[in-house]
């Protein structure tokens, strides 16, 4: 009896994932939830396991491939697993499965599509009547597969022409001999198509500001050692952006909404996104009902999923789901930027270095110590008006830190 292995749960709004690396091959004994292959999405590295225990009989989906969300990887052979042979290919099948036809590989036939259908694919073609010439096959010889003709009825209209759309080499370069070209993981592309896709459907503008940093820091360097003697964590400067920010989403309650169709999805919670930067790209964990946490709490949580996305150990659910994101640019010395939407999401602050300034106090220069804020904001939900009035508000409770305790 022949088990599938399906796509584990990829997470809200997560609908696609690559296969990074099988850790089996076809003929292997695997056991129950042993994990078989490495998937990545755009968001974290995740493992499939294995359903049964067994033998791993055939694989749908090749390395660099793109699978659906519940999509079918492969079969196991359940109950095989004692008795798997030290030679996969010579193992007895009642029908040709990828192993053996890789064992004893047929003249290349002149063109893909004309190669002959397995038992279990032609008779899924004929019950779906999808066209088998109109789908790539992945097996050998461009033989089509059951995971073929799947991952053809699930995917959208898009998906299935985004490869087509991704851009040629250039062709030779003229030297060629003192560069190093290194092909984008599919994590990279995929993040770098996520963010195009909220640049071209989001009607994105950037508003910003300048915060006073004087009296925050104030009250930081005068708590921040009994702070981290009581608590256990030290003090920084998110988690009094993140007070800030909540505020201002409960005054400005279209920052803290998406739209969803033709509606507007209003939303009476506060799970703040909080970007980290980690070696094989930003994560933005989530900070759930940051809204019911104190100082100390939420500065525990912060440093939690910050070691946790740097180790490649985030979950799913500690990925998804945010409804605002605040992301600190300040921590690489970056001055100004605009930050990009994190969709669904309707709006992102951007934090950036604090800098000693001149600025004009009651009629008199001063130096103060200034950083700049800038809110990425969604158009076609949130007015300027509204995203003006956000930013000024987390602009007055970090300048006077007071107004956090009191909710002002």
């Amino acid at each position: 009896m022949a088990t599938e292995i399906k796509v584990p749960t990829l997470g809200e709004s997560v609908t696609e994932a690559t296969v990074a690396r099988w850790l089996k091959k076809p003929g292997d004994a695997v056991k129950a939830d042993e994990p078989l292959v490495e998937l990545e999405t755009d968001k974290v590295t995740l493992e499939a396991p294995a359903p049964v225990s067994g033998v791993l009989a055939e694989i749908f989906v090749n390395e660099g491939d793109t699978v659906a969300a519940a999509g079918i990887l492969g079969t196991i052979s359940e109950g095989a697993a004692a008795a798997a042979p030290a030679k996969p290919a010579a193992a007895p099948a009642p029908a040709p499965t990828a192993t053996a036809v890789a064992a004893n590989p047929p003249p290349a036939p002149a063109k893909a599509a004309d190669a002959p259908l397995s038992p279990a694919v032609r008779k899924m073609v004929e019950e779906t009547k999808v066209d088998p010439a109109a789908i790539a096959g992945t097996g050998k010889d461009g033989r089509l597969t059951k995971g073929d003709v799947l991952a053809y009825m699930t995917q959208p209209a898009p998906a299935k022409a985004a490869p087509a759309a991704a851009p040629a080499p250039s062709g030779p370069r003229a030297r060629s001999a003192q560069e190093e070209r290194v092909r984008m993981t599919k994590l990279r592309q995929t993040i770098a198509r996520r963010l195009k896709d909220a640049q071209n459907t989001a009607a994105m503008l950037t508003t910003f500001n300048e915060v006073d940093m004087t009296n925050v820091m104030a009250v930081r360097n005068a708590y921040k050692d009994v702070f981290e003697k009581k608590h256990g964590v030290k003090l920084g400067f998110m988690s009094f952006f993140l007070k800030a920010c909540i505020e201002a989403l409960k005054e400005i309650p279209a920052v803290n909404a998406e739209i969803d169709g033709t509606d507007l999805v209003y939303k009476n919670y506060y799970d703040v996104g909080v970007a980290v930067g980690t070696p094989t790209g930003l994560v933005v964990p989530v900070v759930r009902d940051a809204d019911r946490l104190g100082f100390a709490d939420i500065e525990k949580t912060i440093a939690a999923l910050g070691k946790k996305a740097r180790d490649g150990k985030l979950s799913m659910d500690e990925l998804t789901g945010g409804t605002f994101t605040i992301s600190n640019g300040g921590v690489y010395g970056s001055l100004l930027s605009t930050p990009i939407l994190n969709p669904p999401q309707s709006g992102i602050l951007g934090m950036h270095k604090t800098q000693d300034r001149p600025v004009a106090i009651g009629g008199k220069v001063e130096i103060r110590p200034m950083m700049y804020l800038a809110l990425s904001y969604d158009h076609r939900i949130i007015d300027g008006r509204e995203a003006v009035t956000f930013l000024v508000r987390v602009k007055e409770s970090i300048e006077d830190p007071q107004r956090l305790l009191l909710s002002v």
